[in-house]
């Protein structure tokens, strides 16, 4: 008993360590200032970076009237454009012998009067070298000088803008976020030609180093919830950073156990505008085609930019329609499950005919028909997303004959359970943004139904309603308007009023928090 008890107490000393919160590692990069001797610069930027291949040194020597000085430009291969390159650094450089050395400022000289980059920085050290030609810079080395010049000739690769996959519009921009943060800016930057919108960079990653920006309307964000964001994303304690979802972890809320996400996705410019003119924070990841947004609350998860371009009228029809589908999309199999186990007597006379045929002639419950054909269909949602397309034909071959057709003439799936399942498919389709804790939830009312009823899935949707009344995102509730109650937000939520009226004042983040 005793061995038993100490090996229960060092299992639970393990999990309790697992999840405890991980220090941030220090930052043990020396801080090495730039050298008078151009040579021990090379030298300590090559042991730095341990004689990579991509690492390029271009020698040269700057003529004066008088004598001469020797330059190197270091680069890292593929990063930068070298038309920019030759047309506003090197080819100054060569052409240039029209003062005296010993009568000018070198690096003044070359700064102001000999390159033609307009985006150029001075640094004093090595680490930053190295950090700004990982970016694509340019790093310029002047013997006998304590400092080197940045020089912006970012010309890298990268997939050319195109519409979003997964946000299709109608009637609005063909254009999505692409992976270089730089290229993302500047798209939000020509749809906002504000002086108040900030971008506000920070560096994230002990090991990638990844850029990270923020975005926001000076004169339109809450102060508490900028001030909350900064802090949350400095105290991230990890090595990589490759995906904005990443993040997601840290900037939402915890300890609330929700399913929903206090973090809303985005892979629209325009639609990352409309929300930076709310009041909220877009976070670009550099790498990433999509923007994390901050706040977001869950009525926004029904909103698309086609509510806004279309009549208010069929503008509201259309979320109703969304609000219904995600209704049936949660509860309708479980339902037709508790009313098969617990209540058939709730079934009209010819409908439970069917359903208690169709059960008959198959080897399970409708508990067991739902939940498995259920399962069945997310294995094949995966299938389809990680095949590549040529492959995607195959899947829908095998999904429409086989378990749609085969398995239903075959009396493996009633046809009731085929057609409630596939019905809840289509109305989560509708909104694509909270697919994932509409599967959470599918699961659970289904097993909540098959195993108390009715009346447990009346308690489970309770439950529901009190955890989202309660969740909040950065201080603004997740529920609202609905919970607290607000009118004024209410025209576009309940209904999706005029322009003329929803013009009048939006509604702001500030509107929100109590």
């Amino acid at each position: 008993m005793k061995n038993g008890g100490e090996l229960m107490f060092n299992i639970l000393k393990n999990i309790q360590d697992f999840y405890k919160p991980r220090m941030k590692a220090p930052d043990n990069e020396p801080k090495i200032k730039i050298s008078r001797d151009i040579e021990k610069n090379i030298n300590l930027l090559k042991k730095l970076f341990d004689d990579s291949s991509d690492l390029t040194f271009k020698n040269m020597n700057l003529k004066f009237t008088d004598g001469s000085l020797a330059l190197t430009i270091v680069t890292m291969e593929g990063l930068v454009d070298k038309e920019i390159l030759a047309a506003g650094v090197t080819n100054p450089l060569s052409n240039f012998s029209e003062i005296a050395f010993s009568d000018c400022d070198v690096f003044s000289v070359i700064q102001n009067d000999i390159i033609t980059c307009p985006d150029h920085v001075t640094v004093t050290q090595i680490n930053e070298i190295a950090s700004y030609i990982m970016s694509g810079f340019a790093c310029l080395l002047i013997d006998g000088c304590s400092k080197a010049l940045a020089i912006g000739v970012q010309g890298y690769s990268f997939r050319s803008v195109s519409e979003p996959e997964t946000e299709v519009l109608q009637r609005g921009s063909r254009e999505g976020f692409v992976e270089p943060i730089r290229v993302n800016i500047s798209m939000l930057r020509r749809r906002l030609k504000n002086t108040n919108l900030k971008f506000e960079q920070m560096t994230i990653g002990n090991v990638s180093k990844t850029d990270v920006t923020l975005c926001y309307l000076t004169d339109c964000v809450s102060t508490e919830i900028l001030t909350e964001v900064k802090k949350r994303l400095e105290s991230v304690k990890i090595d990589t950073l490759f995906a904005s979802g990443y993040l997601v972890s840290y900037l939402d809320s915890d300890g609330e156990g929700s399913v929903f996400s206090g973090v809303g996705v985005t892979e629209r410019p325009d639609t990352a505008c409309a929300k930076i003119c709310e009041g909220k924070i877009i976070i670009l990841v550099d790498g990433t085609p999509s923007a994390l947004v901050v706040p977001h609350i869950m009525v926004e998860n029904f909103q698309t930019l086609d509510d806004y371009s279309n009549r208010s009228y069929f503008a509201s029809v259309t979320r109703w329609l969304k609000y219904m589908s995600f209704i049936i999309s949660v509860t309708l199999p479980g339902f037709y499950v508790a009313l098969a186990r617990f209540n058939p007597e709730f079934f009209p006379n010819q409908l439970l005919t069917k359903v208690v045929t169709s059960v008959s002639k198959t080897p399970f419950s409708a508990f067991a028909e739902v939940l498995l054909f259920t399962f069945i269909y997310e294995v094949m949602r995966e299938a389809g997303l990680r095949l590549p397309k040529t492959l995607g034909h195959a899947v829908s071959i095998i999904g429409g004959l086989v378990i749609g057709d085969t398995a239903v003439s075959s009396g493996f799936i009633g046809a009731p359970t085929l057609m409630i399942v596939a019905l809840t498919v289509i109305c989560s389709y509708v909104i694509p943004n909270l697919y994932a804790p509409v599967a959470i939830l599918r699961f659970l009312f289904i097993i909540v139904g098959g195993v108390c009823g009715v009346w447990g899935m009346i308690l489970l949707f309770c439950v529901l309603v009190v955890n989202l009344s309660s969740k909040e995102s950065f201080g603004v509730p997740f529920y609202s308007p609905v919970s607290p109650m607000s009118f004024f937000g209410m025209r576009d939520v309940a209904v999706r009023a005029d322009w003329k009226i929803l013009s009048r004042r939006q509604v702001k983040v500030q509107d929100l928090i109590e």
